[in-house]
């Protein structure tokens, strides 16, 4: 059975669960109707990338 040499630093063990924990994605406001957009992504709420359509969205009610 592997056992650990050395004790790990604060630091060590902080950068590794640091690495685990969840990512926070930054959102930008899209320049077509100003909904919070991820980068490189279309618009869910308009369909536009990059200053074309690229996918058709409905209105559903």
């Amino acid at each position: 059975m592997a056992v650990p040499k050395r004790k790990k630093s604060k630091s060590k063990k902080r950068m590794r669960k640091r690495s685990l924990s969840g990512e926070i994605l930054a959102a930008r406001p899209c320049p077509q109707c100003g909904a919070p957009v991820q980068s490189h992504r279309a618009c869910p709420s308009c369909g536009t990338y990059k200053g074309r359509q690229v996918v058709s969205v409905t209105a559903d009610e």
